[in-house]
């Protein structure tokens, strides 16, 4: 094998590919990740890291519900894991969420979710009283909120640098600033043209977010069906008390770290791939936050983080693998869960293409339903 070649190729370095290579090394391929920016630079440096399936699925399919839910049981063995691998520390916290609502008629909804929710998550349904118990600096106008215990956060890009770190001690070979161009097929394998040479590999692992589609994959009858959503969040030095967990609302959500500093978060924008700051992005998120909790208006700003979210047409992911090109599997598409997802994806995959093995969640992820 040359120093070009690998079993497995992995193309993008944000959770998701790190999450992807670690796993598939850790399990004995020969794998090279490879991106045309620094590990974690894309989306995965914008996220929040709320780890909250039963808030992000509230409007979506079982299925969805099913692999959030999934991904979350993984998550305590996957960070200590990763934490004893990497020798790195990986903020992580199961306080839970706590989901405001200011009218009678989103309490309504609130209940009925609640009634959905499988009983492990811990969930509570909470009035005006019992709410400003739990977070006393929520608004006055509170009506009530709905408590899911089993949810958390974790910090993104210490996760993603542990499993970076992780993967190299499981002798993964790193290439940033390499851009992809094609991806197509050769002699024994697959070939991959970037912007320092070709690269060759027995399989490759697509996992480049909001630029998987901008990859010429040949032959293919499409391009990866990928939006890119812009996400604006915002950093914050909070002033008083801190938070005492995930705080959310229909308009925005704040994340407390135990330096004092406060995640409020995110937009939603089709925007294309501009990936800067805008002034109504950065007001509307500090208006949100100052009505979830007044007393944001004394935080101090520190500023704005901006990643481009991948979004699929159906809002599921796009795992599995090519009909088009064997060899090739796709892991892109997750939009607001790359980190949520993670640990499921990763086990997805590395199931797949070192183990043979296919898990029936697949099918719901497949490809093939976007001609791919």
């Amino acid at each position: 094998m040359t120093s070009t070649r690998a079993d497995i190729l992995v193309v993008g370095a944000g959770v998701i590919g790190c999450a992807v290579a670690y796993e598939l090394a850790r399990r004995g391929a020969a794998v090279t990740l490879v991106d045309g920016r620094s590990v974690g630079q894309g989306a995965t440096q914008a996220s929040a890291g709320v780890l909250a399936p039963y808030l992000e699925a509230a409007d979506h399919s079982d299925t969805f519900q099913s692999l959030t839910s999934t991904s979350l049981s993984l998550y305590d063995a996957f960070v200590e894991q990763v934490q004893a691998e990497s020798g790195r520390d990986v903020p992580y916290r199961r306080t839970g969420t706590l989901e405001v609502a200011g009218t009678d008629e989103r309490m309504d909804v609130l209940r009925q979710r609640a009634a959905r929710i499988d009983a492990d998550a811990h969930v509570s349904v909470l009035d005006a009283a019992a709410t400003r118990a739990e977070e006393p600096q929520v608004a006055a106008d509170v009506v009530g909120s709905l408590l899911i215990g089993a949810h958390g956060f974790v910090g993104v890009r210490a996760l993603t640098a542990a499993l970076a770190t992780a993967a190299r001690r499981h002798g993964v070979v790193v290439r940033e600033q390499r851009a992809v161009h094609r991806i197509g097929s050769a002699a024994g394998g697959l070939c991959v043209e970037t912007s320092e040479g070709t690269l060759g590999a027995a399989a490759v692992v697509l996992a480049a977010g909001s630029w998987s589609g901008t990859i010429a994959i040949e032959p293919t009858v499409a391009s990866p069906a990928v939006r890119p959503v812009r996400g604006q969040l915002l950093h914050l030095v909070w002033k008083g008390a801190p938070l005492r967990r995930v705080l959310w609302s229909e308009r925005c959500y704040l994340v407390p770290w135990d330096d004092g500093t406060v995640l409020a978060g995110a937009t939603s924008e089709d925007a294309g791939f501009e990936e800067k700051a805008t002034v109504a992005g950065v007001r509307d998120l500090l208006d949100a936050a100052c009505d979830l909790a007044p007393q944001a208006w004394t935080a101090t700003f520190l500023g704005t983080r901006v990643g481009l979210r991948p979004a699929s047409p159906d809002e599921l992911p796009i795992v599995g693998f090519s009909k088009t090109l064997p060899g090739l599997m796709y892991a892109t598409g997750h939009y607001r869960n790359g980190v949520l997802l993670a640990p499921l994806t990763a086990r997805l995959v590395a199931d797949a293409l070192v183990d043979d093995r296919r898990d029936p969640l697949l099918d719901a992820l497949a490809p093939a339903r976007f001609g791919l």
